[in-house]
């Protein structure tokens, strides 16, 4: 039983952590607007990909999980 609780306890912790990143996203300035992110904008159509943005956020959760796993 303690098992399950402490895994409860990391899934609370995880879901409170993106819960956060979701509300404060919007206040990063350059977040989604870095060179090499693609925006189209024509008249009935907008085509927005974050390619350099992704790229980004996938480095630094790799550090994060890769710094994790060396504990």
């Amino acid at each position: 039983m303690q098992e399950i609780g402490k895994t409860l306890i990391i899934f609370g912790l995880i879901i409170l952590g993106l819960g956060l990143l979701l509300t404060f996203i919007n206040k990063v300035p350059f977040l989604g607007k870095l060179p090499g992110d693609i925006y189209i904008h024509k008249k009935n159509f907008t085509f927005y990909f974050p390619v350099v943005t992704s790229i980004l956020i996938s480095i630094i959760l790799s550090l994060v999980f890769w710094l994790w796993s060396r504990r």
